[in-house]
């Protein structure tokens, strides 16, 4: 049964993203498809995966393993602490921390994670930004970028 909830749910969650995306424009045109395509294509797949699910289900779902809970919740916690500090502390510095807290939760260490974190933050700054022309907040290291 939890595999039919859980597509019911999704099909619920793709008719609010269709509802929510058939009206977005953009105020000029800078791709023939515009910024509802996205959107529009992510619900549709999700609508097919959750008509799949809600038809056929699939049996009980095994249970979490002990801990994993936890981790989820704390994944939760740090995907919403991102959020909140993403404009503040910056692009670079909000998901270096991000990628630390998220490598610590999967069982990783300290050093390992903070320089993924670091190198992946600073190369997808450099990526976005400089190269293909994306704004990204700055924050807190505004004076040296």
């Amino acid at each position: 049964m939890n595999n039919r909830i859980l597509g019911i749910a999704a099909l619920a969650l793709a008719a609010m993203m269709i509802w929510q995306g058939h009206d977005l424009q953009a105020p000029f045109s800078y791709e023939p498809l515009g910024p509802r395509a996205f959107p529009l294509l992510i619900a549709a797949v999700m609508a097919l995966c959750g008509l799949r699910l809600a038809i056929r289900g699939g049996g009980q779902a095994p249970a979490n393993p002990p801990g994993a809970n936890t981790r989820i919740a704390a994944m939760f916690g740090v995907i919403v602490g991102y959020a909140l500090v993403f404009q503040w502390a910056g692009f670079i510095i909000a998901t270096a921390l991000m990628t630390l807290l998220v490598g610590r939760l999967f069982g990783g260490g300290w050093v390992g994670p903070a320089i993924g974190g670091v190198a992946g933050s600073v190369l997808l700054f450099v990526l976005f930004d400089r190269v293909l022309d994306v704004v990204l907040p700055v924050g807190l290291l505004g004076a040296w970028l």
